[in-house]
């Protein structure tokens, strides 16, 4: 006989009966009556479970005793046409091999309703759910559609670097990476600074907080340029949206003025939101189901809507007269206040009920590269913010003039030193340019539902946390 080759659950689930087929997987559940036992085997390709029909007359009683939830079986058998609802084939086995048993006693997640909490615990066995299985699907998904986008668009793919001594933001919520022995005292210069010319780099290094000043360095060579990479906030907020480590994508666009990137800004959310309902239907439908029964239409809703162009002083001003209207926030509204979330939401879901990309912010909230308006106390700034979310992508047109970035570094008083690689750029043939940054994982909040941001990354890295 002719040797079975495996076919992935997604496949078979797909297929024509008639046909002896091998399927491998993890077992979901197993219950039957005293004849025949009915197994739900799913091998991670699809959020569906094909059913195993097993004949228990035909297999030895300990063998059957071991296949419980969790267990890692290989099932050969013949693929027919299904009497049961919920699938149109199944398979009747003739052959099964136990790969893994797993203790039902110990086997963590083997209950139907367990709470996403309890889940974080035991991160290095919730993607054996079909939750994190659909999550993770669609977050691969995602990752191939950023990279066709751009590819599609003449982009070229920058790899920017992870270790740095440049802080892009300027908030000093860096990640330090050195190999001086911190079991001894750390060597100081005369000035009684620590002396990192004997570390491995010969000065102070850190994580990335973002590619995006290297990612300028590409774009005024390349002319357009994206990246797409970890990067690391030192940030201590313990909340549902911020992570330690998170992917970012950041595009970097020569010729590009503030209009030109909140279009392409436009343009790449929704077809990334397209790109999903596409080809990750079944993994949203079942997140829609369980979690957030508004998700479908809420992301239907983005791809045919256009999303409203809103002056940061014009959003103040709809903003205080909800105050004055009885609506109540937490924080504080004023001009020249950076917006929190709850502000970004009302904006979004309460007032235009439609996503929002906000423009004119005051300079004195933004990073220093921001392109400055001629009124001397607004930047080309621009976040995109989304129902659920708030901000979900923050850009700018970049400030081309040597003059007026050089002050602004001056006036924030940051270290020129790190920095005139960077300056080089306005110095030598300086263009008009714009870029944006997109979280990863609060695209993916957005596109699964989920409402932790820990809860769309395989391993989160958060305050007191770095398991695995």
């Amino acid at each position: 006989m002719d040797t079975v080759v495996r076919t992935k659950v997604k496949d078979l689930l797909k297929s024509e009966a008639g046909q002896v087929v091998l399927a491998k997987g993890w077992v979901r559940t197993k219950r039957g009556n005293k004849g025949v036992a009915f197994i739900a085997l799913n091998d991670g390709s699809t959020i569906n479970n094909i059913q195993i029909v097993v004949d228990k007359t035909a297999f030895p009683e300990e063998l059957l005793a071991k296949i419980t939830t969790g267990a890692c079986i290989g099932v050969t058998g013949d693929l027919v046409e299904s009497l049961g609802g919920g699938q149109a084939v199944e398979i009747q086995a003739k052959s099964i091999e136990l790969y893994g048993e797993c203790d039902p006693m110990r086997y963590p997640i083997q209950k139907k309703d367990i709470t996403m909490e309890y889940l974080r615990t035991v991160a290095h066995m919730r993607m054996r759910t079909n939750t994190f299985g659909a999550v993770l699907r669609i977050r691969n998904q995602m990752a191939f559609a950023i990279h066709q986008y751009f590819h599609n668009k003449g982009f070229v793919y920058l790899n920017t670097p992870l270790i740095t001594e440049s802080d892009c933001e300027g908030a000093g919520q860096m990640f330090q990476v050195t190999t001086l022995d911190l079991t001894q005292p750390l060597p100081k210069t005369k000035k009684g600074d620590i002396d990192y010319s004997g570390d491995f780099f010969g000065k102070q290094t850190s994580l990335t907080v973002s590619g995006q000043l290297e990612g300028e360095l590409g774009a005024t060579a390349l002319g357009e340029i994206y990246t797409f990479g970890p990067t690391f906030r030192a940030e201590n907020s313990n909340t549902p949206r911020h992570l330690a480590e998170f992917w970012m994508i950041e595009p970097e666009m020569a010729f590009y003025d503030i209009v030109d990137n909140m279009n392409l800004a436009e343009d790449f959310i929704k077809s990334l939101v397209k790109y999903a309902l596409d080809n990750c239907y079944d993994d949203i439908k079942f997140l829609n189901d369980k979690y957030d029964p508004e998700l479908l239409e809420r992301l239907q809703g983005v791809i045919g809507t256009e999303f409203v162009r809103l002056e940061y002083t014009e959003g103040i001003k709809i903003l205080e007269e909800a105050i004055a209207n009885g609506t109540k926030f937490e924080y504080p509204v004023y001009w020249g206040v950076d917006l929190q979330s709850e502000h970004e939401r009302y904006l979004v879901e309460k007032h235009f009920q439609k996503p929002v990309i906000l423009t004119g912010y005051p300079k004195d909230i933004k990073a220093f590269y921001m392109k400055q308006d001629e009124n001397g106390k607004t930047v080309r700034a621009m976040d995109v913010l989304f129902p659920k979310i708030g901000e979900i992508i923050g850009g700018s047109e970049r400030e081309a003039s040597l003059e007026k970035l050089e002050a602004r570094i001056t006036e924030l008083g940051m270290s020129r030193k790190n920095l005139e690689w960077y300056i080089d750029t306005r110095r030598f043939g300086s263009c008009p340019h714009s870029g944006f940054g997109l979280g990863f994982e609060r695209l993916l909040l957005f596109v699964t539902g989920m409402s932790n941001i820990r809860d769309v990354i395989p391993f989160p890295r958060t305050p007191k946390n770095a398991e695995y």
